[in-house]
C-alpha cells in the first residue's frame, strides 16, 4: 500500500541508519477522487522542500515524499489516511527507534496532524494546514509542533491555525506560530521564508535527536 517518493539517492541510509526520518505530505482537495498523480501541482509543489531536505541533511536524514491513491480527503472516508499510515510504518520498519518529523502543505497538514497521534512522529511543520476541524487536537502531547500560514490565504485559513497553535501551548506543548504578511496559499511568495522555515525545523530536529542519543 505504501507509495513514496525518495529525493535524491544521497538521502539513503548509511550502514548505521539515519538520525532523523522525515515525511513530505501533500496537499489535495476536500472532495475528489481522481488518482493522485506525482505530476500534479500539490505534489510539485512539495519536490522542491523534499530535495533541499536532502540535499542540506544528507545521510544524516531519511526523507520520503508520500503518494496517495487518490487526490481528495473525501469526508469521513479520509481517503489519504491510509497511505500516510503505510509510509509511517514502513519509515519506522526501515529505521526502528529513529523518531519521524512530518512535514504537510494544506490537505499535508491535516494528515499531519492525524498521523502525529502516533507517539512515533516527534515534530510536525504544518503549512497552510487544512485545519477547519481542529485537527491539531490529535497531535500528542510531547510532539514539536511549528505552523506556517499567509494572512493572505483564502483556501485555509490562518486564524485557525493561530487559534490551534494557541491551544496547543494552552495544553503545556511546544507549538510555534509563524504568520506570513500577504502569504497566500500556494507558497510561491515569501519563497525564501517558507523554504528556510523547512530546513530550519529539520535541522533543529536533528539536532535534539542527536543530544538525546548522546
Amino acid at each position: 500500500m505504501t507509495e513514496q517518493t525518495r529525493l535524491p539517492t544521497r538521502a539513503r541510509n548509511r550502514a548505521d541508519g539515519p538520525a532523523l526520518s522525515v515525511l513530505v505530505l501533500p496537499g489535495g482537495t476536500d472532495s475528489s477522487y481522481r488518482p493522485f498523480s506525482p505530476w500534479q501541482g500539490s505534489a510539485m509543489r512539495m519536490y522542491p522542500f523534499t530535495a533541499s531536505i536532502a540535499l542540506r541533511f544528507g545521510r544524516a536524514v531519511d526523507i520520503r515524499q508520500v503518494r496517495y491513491r487518490v487526490y481528495g480527503w473525501n469526508g469521513g472516508q479520509a481517503s489519504p489516511m491510509p497511505y500516510a499510515r503505510a509510509a509511517l510504518e514502513q519509515a519506522c520498519r526501515d529505521h526502528p527507534e529513529t523518531p519521524v518529523a512530518v512535514i504537510g502543505h494544506s490537505m499535508g497538514g491535516r494528515i499531519a496532524a492525524q498521523l502525529a497521534a502516533d507517539a512515533r512522529v516527534s515534530a510536525v511543520l504544518a503549512l497552510a494546514p487544512w485545519w477547519q476541524f481542529a485537527d491539531w487536537r490529535m497531535i500528542h502531547d510531547d510532539a514539536r509542533v511549528l505552523a506556517i500560514h499567509g494572512d493572505a490565504d483564502t483556501v485555509t485559513f490562518a486564524h485557525r491555525t493561530a487559534k490551534g497553535i494557541e491551544e496547543l501551548r494552552d495544553r503545556g506543548m511546544d507549538a510555534t506560530y509563524v504568520p506570513v504578511p500577504g502569504g497566500g496559499h500556494p507558497m510561491l511568495d515569501h519563497v525564501g521564508l517558507w523554504h528556510r522555515a523547512a530546513l530550519d525545523f529539520v535541522g533543529t530536529e536533528l539536532r535534539t535527536t542527536r543530544a538525546q542519543a548522546r
